[in-house]
């Protein structure tokens, strides 16, 4: 059985598009899935649009990513969990390779991703280099990971100690006790992190992670991109929203 959970704070303008892919991509590869909405504190329609799509909404007041994807793990039935972030769209091709992936004996991975909106030039450089240092260090970001029970229990989950970074630190552990694979296959993601950020900002965050690794993330100071006041989305009425 497959275990789709879905962290999200107030996220009602993606959020039903993020689980009909999930729909759509199980098709012909799966049909014994469940999807899970952990919904973190919302003052939103999150929880009933999560439920209008089809999904088990489990509400929780965290405030933190890490403990947000453990609470949905705890409630997950599955054999194996896919992380999937609110505004993200997985496919078909990812799901399937995933999915061999883990039965090919596996214990987890993740799939890079693309952006679903034209990005600012610099941001264009810096997500290529992402890409491919990514492929070379075994590095994804937590918009898609997947993993078995079996091993993220053997690693504990998320670390909780860190506000961000958390999916690197969780990469980095699960790499350690067995073959940690990168699809081919992207997934799609929101832009709008980019558009609501300057260069300054994002090259510190990365600079950050880069000499600090997670440890750089022990506290919310700095991290209003994620516990702030959300920034008015410039591009969302420019998209499609089936």
């Amino acid at each position: 059985m497959l275990s789709f959970i879905i962290p999200a704070h107030n996220e009602e303008a993606y959020l039903n598009k993020t689980i009909n892919a999930i729909h759509l991509s199980t098709i012909g590869i799966s049909d014994n899935y469940e999807i899970l909405v952990v919904d973190d504190a919302s003052t939103d329609n999150t929880k009933a649009v999560g439920e209008t799509a089809g999904a088990m909404v489990i509400s929780v007041n965290n405030r933190k990513i890490a403990a947000t994807r453990n609470s949905g793990a705890k409630a997950a039935k599955g054999d194996i969990f896919f992380f999937i972030d609110a505004d993200t769209c997985i496919n078909q091709a990812c799901l399937k390779e995933s999915f061999e992936a883990i039965k090919a004996g596996a214990v987890g991975g993740g799939c890079h991703f693309n952006y679903d909106t034209k990005l600012p030039f610099w941001a264009s450089v810096l997500h290529r280099m992402g890409l491919f240092f990514g492929r070379i260090f075994k590095l994804v970001g937590g918009c898609c990971i997947f993993v078995t029970r079996e091993a993220f229990e053997k690693i504990g989950g998320f670390p909780e100690e860190f506000y961000a970074a958390e999916d690197v630190a969780f990469s980095s552990k699960l790499s350690k006790v067995g073959a940690f694979i990168i699809p081919k296959a992207r997934v799609t993601t929101s832009a709008r992190k980019i558009w609501t950020m300057n260069p300054g900002q994002t090259i510190w965050l990365l600079l950050k992670l880069v000499f600090r690794g997670p440890n750089g993330f022990r506290s919310k100071k700095g991290l209003d991109l994620w516990y702030g006041k959300r920034p008015d989305d410039p591009i969302y009425h420019q998209l499609p929203k089936k």
